[in-house]
């Protein structure tokens, strides 16, 4: 029998609304709907319940503010996927995330090159003269869909072997935490629009809502690594646990 065949009201007690509502939101959260199961339309909905397309309408619209469907205009609605989580203290690397997610994960090596700290880069990251950096641009994917966008500085007096590995292998993030001791860590976190060149390596709308982690990373008073992650908004939150002190 189809998903959507089998569809039927089971608490006669409840409203209408919170019947449909119910037995959606139970499919999605069992897994029986896996994320990017198509919903039926509003049209078969009204069918199946014997409703109004307005009351379907808002029980669609409550479970996409719930961030459990994502509504496609003229393509209907999809069961979203999981939003990924990060700890805000915590430095690791992206394929964790994913794997976090059940996806499967891989990333590319976009661009790498080597070049002389900038004027700017040395005022914001408190640089001695014009050090020898190597600029990495990575993206990583989870299943076929962009994750995130990856930026990221390493300073050659500090990380000098970087000069010779090939970051086309192994993504740069898990090469450093297992490689270069660092003791202190920094994390800045924005909310910004995608910029144009962003929105197309992330497959989204230029100013599309995105999350920017910063993190700067050194070793004693010497400067490692900065790298820049830009996520879609609508797809990863941060999470903090901590205590009282």
């Amino acid at each position: 029998m189809s998903s959507t065949a089998s569809l039927e009201p089971e608490l006669k007690s409840q409203t209408l609304h919170q019947r449909i509502l119910g037995e959606l939101e139970r499919r999605i959260v069992s897994g029986e709907w896996p994320p990017g199961h198509r919903i039926p339309f509003e049209t078969e909905l009204t069918e199946i319940y014997g409703c109004s397309r307005m009351t379907v309408n808002k029980v669609l619209t409550q479970l996409a503010a719930a961030g459990l469907i994502e509504r496609r205009r003229k393509a209907g609605s999809f069961v979203a996927q999981p939003r990924s989580e990060a700890a805000v203290l915590a430095i690791h690397g992206i394929e964790a995330e994913v794997d976090a997610l059940g996806l499967s994960y891989r990333f590319e090596l976009l661009q790498r090159r080597q070049r002389r700290a900038t004027p700017a880069e040395r005022l914001k990251f408190e640089l001695d003269g014009a050090p020898p950096l190597l600029a990495l641009t990575c993206r990583h994917f989870a299943g076929d869909s962009p994750f995130c966008l990856e930026e990221r500085l390493i300073d050659l007096q500090a990380v000098p072997q970087a000069k010779e590995t090939d970051f086309a292998r192994q993504a740069p993030g898990v090469w450093l935490l297992g490689h270069v001791p660092w003791t202190v860590a920094e994390h800045h976190i924005m909310a910004v629009g995608a910029r144009s060149e962003e929105a197309a390596l992330l497959k989204l709308e230029p100013g599309h809502a995105c999350l920017v982690v910063e993190r700067r990373t050194w070793r004693g008073d010497q400067f490692v690594t900065v790298v820049r992650f830009t996520y879609p908004g609508d797809r990863h939150q941060l999470v903090a646990r901590f205590s009282p002190s």
